[in-house]
């Protein structure tokens, strides 16, 4: 998508003409992902490459990009969730990726969100599962997560929604910063602490499989915890919207066993101060055949990502669709 940041000032002033549908809109379209070494990125560019249709472009029916007509998507590298919903409630995300229960805590303004509402918020759809890696070195493992007690484990980053959820996790087993050497990495970062011998673990949620810890398998090896049914209910009960989910075996060398694990959705959000017509046009381009064979052909998470599964638990997570694509929903037949 590089290209997209080097035309001319000219060229994208000229992008909407007075009395489009999206002329009150931002041109550039900005979608908040994660780290590089991480799922939300390369996900949010498939996604933004599919919203897609900058000026002057092919159309639809003749091989071009098929999008929101003069919509420039860009997928930005940031710290993740929390950075997300903020920047999106801020105005300085139009979009973003985030975890399902960050999202719902920051949008009602509960937990360590108390008081601080981000009212902003809306759902465009749930993308797919986001499993919790728990990473070790190779030949280590732990009984649960009460093992992790003075050990260098990390945490993800600040802004993430990882961190948030792992904290309560670990508190359940009575492990906290005061007594594990924490810290706070992203996921390329941890794998390459862990491969050096710099930390004991790191946690990481993600849809597999993660580049960076492919890398990691592949290269010094590594160990992913799998939960007890117990400890999976268990972290159900503290945190909801993590559910028992499960890693195959093979999807990374050497881990050729089946992995429980809680798992969180990812969700597309964007703000409710863009138009319906803006997202409803998104939304619409997000579903087009032209989006799924991006989806199919990139990130081995995109074949997840569907529309019959896009209301998958949004309705009872207490944060709203955004008028545009709940009018999608209903046009096609997938919201009563």
């Amino acid at each position: 998508m590089s290209f997209m940041t080097k035309m001319s000032a000219a060229l994208v002033a000229a992008t909407l003409t007075a009395g489009t549908a999206y002329a009150q809109d931002p041109t550039f379209f900005r979608i908040g992902t994660g780290g590089a070494g991480g799922t939300y990125f390369p996900i949010g560019g498939t996604i933004a490459n599919g919203i897609s249709a900058p000026p002057g472009s092919r159309p639809c029916e003749e091989g071009g990009q098929c999008g929101v007509p003069g919509l420039i998507a860009i997928a930005q590298s940031t710290t993740a969730s929390v950075f997300n919903n903020s920047a999106v409630q801020n105005g300085e995300l139009e979009a973003g990726l985030a975890a399902a229960d960050v999202t719902r805590s920051m949008y009602l303004g509960e937990g360590k969100f108390e008081g601080k509402p981000h009212p902003n918020l809306r759902i465009v759809a749930n993308l797919y599962p986001e499993d919790l890696h728990l990473v070790m070195p190779k030949g280590t493992s732990i009984n649960d997560l009460g093992d992790l007690a003075d050990k260098r484990v990390g945490i993800a980053q600040a802004g993430s929604g990882t961190q948030v959820a792992v904290l309560q996790m670990l508190n359940e087993w009575g492990v906290t910063r005061d007594n594990m050497d924490e810290a706070e990495l992203n996921n390329s970062q941890s794998a390459e602490r862990l491969a050096d011998g710099q930390i004991d673990a790191y946690f990481y949620a993600a849809g597999w499989p993660v580049s960076a810890m492919v890398q990691l398998a592949s290269t010094k090896g590594m160990e992913l915890h799998s939960f007890s049914e117990e400890d999976l209910a268990k972290i159900n009960e503290v945190i909801p919207a993590y559910i028992p989910s499960k890693i195959p075996a093979g999807v990374y060398d050497g881990v050729d066993y089946e992995v429980h694990t809680p798992a969180v959705s990812a969700l597309l959000i964007v703000s409710s101060e863009l138009s319906d017509d803006l997202v409803y046009g998104i939304t619409k381009a997000l579903w087009n055949d032209n989006t799924r064979k991006l989806l199919d052909n990139g990130h081995a998470k995109g074949k997840q990502i569907t529309a019959e599964t896009a209301l998958d638990g949004v309705t009872n997570l207490g944060v709203p669709l955004h008028p545009g694509a709940e009018r999608f929903y209903k046009e096609a037949g997938l919201l009563n």
